[in-house]
């Protein structure tokens, strides 16, 4: 059970004071269709009064020492690579679930082998895109290109090139009001600010990410910068995604992280109505410390589960490495099909023989070897075109991704 000292619901000791009133934006008046509604225009960053830091001073301390255990865990895994082509699907499929994927796991990497999904195609390619998306804001990131407004477009580009939402002018900022919840403006939960003020909202917020006068801890800026994307809403799809990409690009652009390994969606997934509500109250009462408590909490938490997974892999990986080895002749051949499988757990032996150099017959007799230690399982029941999935090694990556 999560505590915040800066209370939720009615305004208390540790809500924001009615004369502060220069934490909260100001409401303009447009149309839309035959409707007038007001849409809200956040104040730019840093807040105003200044985010008072000193309730926040523990749990920031633990969350940056958490996310230190893992940026070190993540410097001595023997093999980073593969468990970031993982972790990077998963964040994929949890952050494209809270906006209402049906995908799975096994959907994504049954796509990723070509194979048929078991959801409509748009789902899984929507998620497929995210993993794109993610990879070529680091790709950029790490030519030294600027956390920007151009980057920002670039990755939303990616993100809705095919599938769902590939109407939604891929790689641009809207022309026209959006709103979240409700079937039209008039009943919207929240309307963001009006076209004509998203660019100097945008360019307000790119202005924060850059200046070096702001004297916030990196976790706290991250926070902020994250609940005000959300707010302006500056894409007409997509936007929670890339709000969510974004944490995860200010800390690998400022160097907290050396390789992207924080994800916050299951975090978001599993507290889904104090995730909105907390949006929503700063917004209305421009609390902004209720929310980066909360925040907070989700990267100490995130990072301990992350280091957690880390762990429980390699020592799923090491577990059946000695049942492997204990096969004798045959562990040579069986070993290099494992590796595959590490690398695609849900995998058919003529991938398996096109990645390996190895005959299908062999694959084929290495996959019966993992079947009966039980490393593997098949998921077909066909005598053909057989799908085999690595147990153990899914079991641990669908912890938390069923769809809502």
């Amino acid at each position: 059970m999560l505590l915040y000292p800066y209370a939720m619901g009615p305004l208390t000791k540790g809500s924001i004071n009615p004369d502060q009133s220069t934490r909260l934006g100001r409401y303009v008046s447009t149309s839309y269709g035959d409707e007038r509604v007001r849409a809200f225009v956040p104040p730019p960053l840093p807040p105003n009064p200044e985010v008072r830091l000193a309730g926040l001073q523990k749990v920031l301390e633990q969350a940056n020492q958490s996310l230190g255990r893992l940026d070190g865990l993540a410097s001595i895994l023997p093999n980073l690579p593969l468990f970031l082509y993982s972790y990077i699907r998963k964040e994929a499929l949890l952050s494209s679930q809270i906006e209402g994927t049906q995908s799975s796991m096994s959907d994504l990497l049954l796509f990723e082998s070509d194979e048929a999904p078991g959801v409509p195609l748009d789902d899984v390619l929507g998620v497929s895109n995210y993993v794109a998306a993610l990879n070529r804001g680091l790709e950029r990131l790490r030519s030294g290109f600027p956390l920007s407004l151009r980057l920002i477009r670039e990755i939303h580009g990616v993100l809705l090139a095919k599938g769902r939402g590939s109407d939604k002018q891929p790689g641009d900022f809207r022309i026209s009001q959006n709103w979240i919840g409700g079937s039209r403006t008039g009943n919207a939960s929240f309307v963001p600010p009006p076209p004509e003020d998203v660019m100097s909202s945008m360019g307000a917020l790119e202005l924060f990410i850059h200046d070096e006068g702001v004297q916030l801890p990196l976790l706290v800026k991250a926070g902020l910068l994250h609940v005000q994307f959300e707010t302006i809403h500056p894409f007409l799809d997509g936007n929670g995604r890339i709000g969510r990409l974004l944490i995860t690009f200010l800390l690998c652009a400022e160097g907290v992280l050396r390789e992207p390994i924080l994800y916050l969606s299951l975090y978001f997934k599993r507290n889904r109505s104090t995730y909105y509500a907390l949006l929503d109250r700063v917004r209305t009462t421009g609390d902004r410390e209720t929310w980066l408590e909360f925040f907070l909490v989700g990267v100490r938490d995130t990072a301990e589960q992350a280091a957690n997974a880390a762990r429980r892999i390699l020592a799923v990986f090491e577990d059946d490495r000695r049942k492997i080895e204990s096969l004798g002749r045959p562990a040579t051949s069986v070993i290099r099909v494992f590796e595959c499988l590490q690398r695609q757990p849900i995998t058919s032996i003529q991938l398996v023989a096109d990645r390996t150099g190895l005959s299908a017959p062999t694959v084929a007799k290495c996959m019966e070897h993992l079947r009966r230690l039980e490393v593997v399982r098949e998921l077909t029941g066909r005598q053909r075109h057989r799908m085999f999935v690595y147990r153990a090694y899914m079991d641990v990556l669908n912890e938390g991704t069923e769809p809502l």
